[in-house]
């Protein structure tokens, strides 16, 4: 594997240049060292794909290892893109040993400069807990780039073609689960059924469930996971039986505090790691709005990397609406056109990003996932 760096970061790596070297493109990359929030950032741009792979807040002690946190990085990344490992391994077998080597031509290191932008960017989906920029490096690699003469790829897109000429075979895992997912309101019903890939996280089912109900993420959330199937609140002893198992959460600060409930951070834990089981999401503590999601089937044959919308009803609320009342008093004043504040509701509500439920825009949503 050739990494052809910047001076700036030959400098870093206490490295001195040698000539660039030929590699076929696939299994070669640019890379430079930037510093965002104070803290050392390490782009790297495959020459063939364009795919782009972040490793943030690296110390000195790092350096001296780098290779070894690179290819470590290629494969946690690429597991996320759902890429099955044997293909993984087939990939970083055939990069052979890394070599560190400088740039050789400036349209390589144009495109460089380019992804860092989107790299500085994109700061805020950098995830403070972890090495391994894996959100924002797909975020980043999901955006149109130039390849010259008016042409364009998406890097994600293109890795997976070159993934499939290496292997000559298919190269996404295919399991996946169905979910149904409720929003809990007494009178009004909104509910979406979504497909999403076996190995997802519970970072990534927060994006995707913010996509899918057109939240904004402007607040905290969590996860509370009950065991087995959905209880039954005609049974006996239903309060025993919607005891939770465990809560995996989106902020360290949440582990601070005393529970008898197992508590987790979300990054890294996967949902299938914690069926079978019924889970309630929980967004915005304030609103409180709470999201019961059902596992209704798995899927052997899901040919996608990311979540897909299957079935819907009803229209989200818009953010800081003030929980149930407060949408359905919204909904009386945008029905009646003689309310004083009829047309003032209206435009506050597409600000706060009410919309009619449109399968085929969540879907689109849940594509750059």
């Amino acid at each position: 594997m050739l990494i052809q760096c910047t001076k700036k970061l030959l400098t870093e790596l206490k490295l001195k240049p040698t000539p660039a070297k030929e590699e076929e493109p696939l299994f070669s990359w640019h890379a430079n060292i930037l510093t965002v929030n104070r803290r050392k950032t390490l782009v790297l741009m495959n020459d063939s794909n364009r795919y782009i792979i972040v490793l943030y807040g690296l110390k000195a002690k790092d350096f001296k290892k780098i290779d070894e946190l690179i290819v470590q990085a290629i494969r946690e990344i690429y597991k996320e893109e759902n890429i099955k490992e044997e293909v993984i391994e087939a990939f970083l077998a055939q990069s052979k040993e890394i070599t560190f080597t400088t740039t050789k031509d400036r349209t390589g290191v144009a495109r460089l400069n380019k992804a860092c932008e989107n790299v500085y960017v994109m700061e805020d989906d950098l995830d403070q807990n972890t090495m391994y920029q894996v959100a924002l490096s797909k975020l980043a690699s999901r955006l149109l780039v130039g390849t010259g003469k008016n042409t364009y790829i998406v890097p994600n897109e293109a890795l997976f073609s070159d993934l499939e000429g290496l292997t000559k075979g298919p190269i996404l895992n295919s399991e996946a689960i169905v979910l149904k997912v409720t929003l809990e309101m007494e009178n009004t019903s909104v509910w979406r059924r979504i497909v999403v890939p076996k190995r997802m996280t519970f970072s990534n089912l927060h994006t995707t469930l913010q996509r899918t109900f057109n939240w904004h993420d402007y607040h905290l959330h969590n996860f509370t996971i009950f065991p087995g199937k959905p209880f039954d609140p005609d049974k006996m002893k239903a309060k025993e039986n919607r005891k939770p198992v465990a809560k995996i959460v989106c902020n360290e600060e949440f582990l601070e505090y005393d529970s008898d409930i197992p508590e987790k951070l979300e990054t890294g834990e996967r949902i299938a790691d914690y069926l079978p089981a019924e889970i309630l999401y929980i967004y915005d503590f304030g609103d409180d709005w709470q999201h019961r999601i059902v596992v209704e089937d798995f899927i052997n044959d899901y040919d996608k990397n990311h979540p897909t919308c299957v079935a819907g009803e009803g229209n989200a609320p818009p953010e800081d609406v003030g929980g149930e009342p407060g949408y359905e008093e919204f909904l009386e004043i945008i029905k009646d056109p003689t309310y004083p504040d009829h047309q003032n509701m209206q435009r506050w509500g597409i600000s706060q990003g009410y919309e009619e439920f449109d399968i085929n825009m969540t879907n689109r949503r849940l594509k750059y996932i």
